[in-house]
C-alpha cells in the first residue's frame, strides 16, 4: 500500500486552501498513493474568529463536498485531515468540533472522529484555548480502508496521550493517522520523538500530516510531515514547504514485527 501525507500552509482564505489541497492530493494520487491524509484545519486556519467564520456542516460544507468528490474521482481513501465543524446545537456553549472525516474511494464517509483532547496550553509565550470555541469529542474511532486494513483516527494534540493510540492498536488498527497543526516550537523539539514512540509502542504505521509556516500574526507551525513504520523508522519526511510525502507501507513486514517482538500480545492489562 502506498500512502501520502499532505503538508499545507492554510490561512483564512478557504478558496486558496482548497485549491492547494486539490493540487497536492491529485499529485500524490498520480504518484501512486491509495491513502492520502490532509493536515488539521486544512480548509481554514488562523485566528479563532477565522475558524468560526470558516466552520461548516458535515453534510453540505464545501470542504467535505470537495473531499468526497475527489476521493471518488481518484478512487482513493482520503482522510480529510480535520475541519472546523459548525455547531449543531448539541453543545450548551454553542461550540462546534475539530473533526476528521475518512472518505472512501466511493466518495462516502466511512468514519467521523471529533478530537478528544483540547489544546489548552501555553507554548512559546502564546496562550492557546481550543476549548473556548470547540467542544471535545467523546468517542475513539477506527475505520476501514478499501482493502480492509484498519485505520485509527486521531488529531494533533491527541499525540501526547498514548492511551488513545494503545486502545486503537489493541482494537486492531494497523495505521494511525495524525493530521496536525503542531506549533513551530513543539514540532522542533517533540514531533518526531512522539510520532516514532507511538509507532514503536503500537507496532503501527503512523501517517502524520502537519501544517507548516505562518498562518496569521503570531501563529506558526513546524512542518516536517512524516510517515513512520512499525519499527519506528522514518520512511519519509517533508521539508518546510507546501508539499506531500509518500511511502510504501509494508504490511507483511508489520506482521513479522508483531510476531517476532509481540509487545502487544505480551501486555499485562490485568495488572495495570
Amino acid at each position: 500500500m502506498r500512502a501520502a501525507a499532505v503538508q499545507l500552509t492554510a490561512t483564512a482564505d478557504k478558496a486558496t486552501n482548497l485549491e492547494t489541497a486539490d493540487r497536492l492530493v491529485r499529485a500524490a494520487a498520480r504518484d501512486g498513493a491509495s491513502l492520502v491524509v490532509l493536515p488539521e484545519k486544512w480548509s481554514v486556519y488562523g485566528q479563532p474568529e477565522d475558524q468560526r467564520a470558516g466552520a461548516e456542516s458535515l453534510t453540505d460544507g464545501p470542504a467535505l463536498a470537495w473531499a468526497r468528490a475527489v476521493a471518488r474521482e481518484l478512487e482513493i481513501d482520503l482522510v480529510a485531515g480535520s475541519i472546523a465543524e459548525a455547531p449543531d446545537g448539541s453543545d450548551e456553549r454553542g461550540r462546534g468540533h475539530n473533526t476528521s472525516v475518512h472518505v472512501g474511494p466511493d466518495g462516502t464517509d466511512r468514519a467521523v472522529y471529533r478530537k478528544l483532547h483540547m489544546f489548552d496550553v501555553v507554548v512559546g509565550g502564546r496562550d492557546y484555548r481550543e476549548s473556548d470555541g470547540e467542544a471535545p469529542g467523546d468517542a475513539i474511532v477506527s475505520s476501514t480502508l478499501a482493502d480492509g486494513t484498519s485505520l485509527g483516527l486521531t488529531i494533533c494534540y491527541d499525540l501526547r496521550f498514548p492511551e488513545l493510540y494503545r486502545k486503537l492498536a489493541v482494537d486492531g488498527a494497523r495505521i494511525l493517522t495524525v493530521p496536525s497543526a503542531f506549533t513551530e516550537p513543539t514540532t522542533r523539539d517533540h514531533w518526531e520523538v512522539l510520532l516514532r514512540a507511538r509507532a514503536i509502542e503500537n507496532q503501527a504505521f503512523v501517517i502524520a500530516a502537519n501544517q507548516t509556516g505562518r498562518h496569521a500574526p503570531g501563529l506558526k507551525t513546524g512542518g516536517r510531515s512524516m510517515i513512520v513504520d512499525p519499527w519506528g523508522l522514518v520512511l519519509a519526511q517533508a521539508p518546510d514547504t507546501e508539499t506531500y510525502v509518500i511511502a510504501d507501507l509494508d504490511l507483511p513486514r508489520q506482521d513479522r514485527i508483531r510476531t517476532d517482538l509481540p509487545s502487544l500480545a505480551n501486555r499485562r492489562p490485568e495488572v495495570y
